[in-house]
């Protein structure tokens, strides 16, 4: 895998997960308590020996670039590196990303470096594990130029993604963005008897997704970007390819989520607390990889937990009840706290650390004694008082605003260090 680099696509403004996004990029999110979403894949890269990944960064890109910065490391012997290329004036031209493919167009000079030979781009806000060395096993011996990975789903869930369709080989022969009519879904329709053939239980589905992952000969790539001015990968470039290169896929059927919205990010989330979670963060062979921050155990005073999960760092006080639900790092939950179907960022410091600027008046960092909270996100370092109630009452929209908090999805959003006087009721 050392003639692999990897181009991990992170400058999108990340508009649906707003308000989680209004501060950080998509990639930065953080997820299951401890790690953030660009964990994921630059894991997915060192578990399947590639160790050269750029990660292309755009909007409010300071957290992640700290992330990054304080969390892989390599050492000076195997020349490993995760390195941030940020949108820049350059002589060749001054204008952001424009989307995808631009973002690497304007790149290009690094994947020109001498001992490249293959281009992995993958993106910065999906939840899976993959090993991308069968992935490049498969492009090498069907000798293709780029190799998709793709998924097989039913008919129902299409509306979502572009849907490939393949030869007896493996070869994609055709590809339609989010087909709508029967017409559209007839051209697109794979037997699940084939699927079946290659070792995936189809399970009835006749449609195989494109996951956004891309393996590219490198000289094929830098030919198809430099020769035309297509701006998106998935729209645009693949389509493309499908018509002058051959293109094969790579058929997967592993965990897969694009936390692409708030719900997405939700239901994911708690789907990782429960009893028999689709992604498992407990591999020994493939662990996720994360800043390593020292923190000590968390501590609990006879409270409550059931179907959850606890990262470090946090005090949980007598008879709180926390059920299905993800607690953050240095999270404090008073006593007779009741948090349910919940995720909680947790805080960048300790409550005690920060006690000398604290406005008297105003509630601490954390959860206040007796407060409930059901159904919501609550971002990084908020201060909710005493006995409030954040949950959504009867016949509330999907959407909507309650004071600084937000609704999406049927979810409610506590946007980052909001505070929240003692009795606050949504």
């Amino acid at each position: 895998m050392k003639n692999v680099v990897c181009l991990v696509l992170g400058g999108g403004k990340g508009t649906r997960l707003l308000p989680l996004t209004g501060e950080r990029s998509k990639p930065a999110v953080p997820l299951a308590g401890k790690y953030r979403l660009i964990d994921i894949p630059i894991s997915n890269c060192i578990n399947s020996g590639i160790q050269r990944i750029y990660l292309l960064t755009q909007f409010n890109s300071v957290s992640l670039h700290r992330h990054i910065r304080q969390t892989y490391t390599f050492d000076s012997f195997n020349g490993g590196f995760v390195e941030i290329l940020a949108a820049q004036q350059t002589n060749e031209g001054a204008d952001w990303y424009q989307g995808t493919a631009d973002a690497v167009r304007k790149q290009l000079r690094h994947l020109k470096q001498p001992g490249i030979d293959y281009v992995l781009i993958l993106s910065g806000d999906q939840l899976y594990r993959m090993d991308f060395a069968k992935m490049l096993k498969e492009h090498e011996a069907a000798n293709a130029d780029v190799t998709i990975a793709g998924l097989p789903v039913n008919e129902e869930q299409t509306a979502g993604f572009g849907v490939m369709r393949v030869n007896d080989s493996g070869r994609v022969e055709g590809f339609l963005e989010k087909p709508k009519t029967k017409e559209e879904l007839k051209l697109v329709r794979t037997d699940p008897k084939w699927i079946d053939s290659h070792g995936i239980v189809s399970h009835g589905r006749d449609f195989i997704a494109s996951m956004g992952i891309y393996l590219f000969n490198r000289e094929t790539l830098v030919d198809l970007l430099e020769k035309t001015e297509y701006e998106d990968f998935g729209k645009e470039v693949f389509p493309m390819a499908i018509r002058a290169r051959k293109v094969q896929l790579h058929l997967f059927d592993g965990y897969w989520e694009d936390i692409g919205t708030i719900r997405a990010f939700y239901e994911a989330s708690l789907a990782l607390a429960g009893p028999n979670p689709p992604f498992a963060l407990e591999v020994a062979k493939a662990p996720i990889y994360t800043r390593p921050r020292f923190l000590p155990p968390t501590r609990i005073e006879g409270a409550t937990v059931l179907r959850s999960m606890i990262a470090d760092g946090c005090t949980i006080e007598a008879a709180a009840v926390i059920k299905n639900s993800s607690i953050g790092l240095r999270s404090t939950i008073g006593a007779n706290a009741q948090i349910k179907d919940s995720v909680l960022m947790g805080a960048d410091y300790f409550r005690h650390d920060i006690r000398a600027n604290h406005v008297e008046g105003q509630p601490e960092l954390g959860i206040g004694p007796g407060t409930i909270i059901e159904r919501a996100i609550v971002d990084k370092n908020c201060s909710i008082g005493a006995n409030c109630v954040i949950k959504l009452p009867p016949g509330f929209p999907e959407n909507g605003e309650r004071g600084p908090l937000v609704v999406r999805d049927g979810i409610i959003v506590v946007p980052r260090r909001t505070v929240l006087p003692d009795g606050w009721k949504f």
